[in-house]
């Protein structure tokens, strides 16, 4: 994603489960355990783990996750059958900036 979308953006954290994704996302070392990898969570974190912790179906978790990519908030990493999401420290920022200028 080249440039903020606020709106998209806005549309994606407006769900209270993917806010509290992004929130997890934040300190992952706090709420995910560390994959089998032996990377830590560098990659970031599988959405098994994900997924585990929201106590939703796979399909619904992904669907979230999507979302908040396409709104440019999380990146995502494969890593063979596994996907890893991780926060977009770069558009959180530009966000903040955003509501520190506009709103």
């Amino acid at each position: 994603m080249d440039r903020m979308d606020p709106i998209l953006i806005f549309k994606a954290l407006s769900n209270e489960t993917r806010l509290r994704i992004l929130s997890w996302l934040k300190e992952p070392e706090k709420h995910f355990p560390v994959h089998e990898g032996g990377d830590g969570l560098s990659l970031g974190v599988c959405v098994s783990h994900i997924q585990e912790k929201a106590g939703l179906s796979q399909s619904t978790v992904s669907h979230y996750l999507l979302l908040l990519q396409r709104a440019g908030l999380v990146e995502a990493a494969r890593r063979g059958q596994w996907t890893y999401y991780r926060r977009n420290e770069r558009t959180l920022r530009e966000l903040a900036a955003f509501i520190g200028e506009q709103v």
